[in-house]
C-alpha cells in the first residue's frame, strides 16, 4: 500500500466519522451505535496514521517504505505515550 492509498483510506474514515455524527444528530442512529462504530474507526485511523508515519520515517532513513508492514490494531492501541 502506498502513501496515496493510505491517505485515501484515512480520508474515507474521517468522512465516515462525520456521517456518523450527522446521523446521530438527525436521530438516524443511537448514541450506542455511533459509539460502537466510532471506536472501530478510531482504531483503524490510529493504525493507518502509524503506518504512514513509519513509512515516511523509513524513506528518511533510506529504507524502502514498502518494507514497512502495518502493526496490528492491538499493538498500535497499546503504544505507550
Amino acid at each position: 500500500m502506498d502513501d496515496t492509498t493510505l491517505m485515501h483510506q484515512i480520508s474515507n474514515l474521517v468522512d465516515e466519522e462525520h456521517k456518523l455524527r450527522t446521523q446521530l444528530q438527525t436521530g438516524k442512529i443511537t448514541e450506542q451505535e455511533e459509539h460502537d462504530r466510532l471506536k472501530g474507526i478510531e482504531a483503524q485511523l490510529d493504525q493507518l496514521w502509524d503506518l504512514l508515519r513509519r513509512r515516511r520515517a523509513a524513506k528518511l532513513q533510506g529504507v524502502s517504505p514498502d518494507e514497512v508492514e502495518a502493526h496490528s490494531i492491538e499493538e498500535v492501541e497499546h503504544y505507550l505515550q
